[in-house]
């Protein structure tokens, strides 16, 4: 587990297990992605680095703790209420 990785191999399995979420994950992190991510190789988007390291100590006081499955699928639920509770 490298510094700054938010979202492991975990996060995303649980994801990809839950279609229904994947709209919700495709416009969380075409927000939070980096700018010109696909201009880096590997063209994977990502979350800027401080923002990562920060939100990782905010969740759990380490800079190297990842996202636990449930963890990915819960916030991914939160982001989708909240989408809907703004059209309202």
């Amino acid at each position: 587990m490298s510094t700054g990785t938010l979202v492991g191999p975990a996060a995303v399995g649980a994801v990809l297990a839950h279609p229904s979420l994947w709209p919700t994950a495709a416009r969380v992190l075409a927000v939070q992605a980096e700018r010109g991510w696909w201009r880096r190789w590997p063209p994977l988007p990502r979350l800027p680095a401080g923002y990562a390291r920060f939100r990782q100590e905010a969740m759990w006081g380490s800079a190297v703790a990842t996202l636990s499955g449930p963890e990915a699928v819960a916030y991914l639920r939160w982001a989708r209420a909240m989408r809907e509770l703004s059209r309202r």
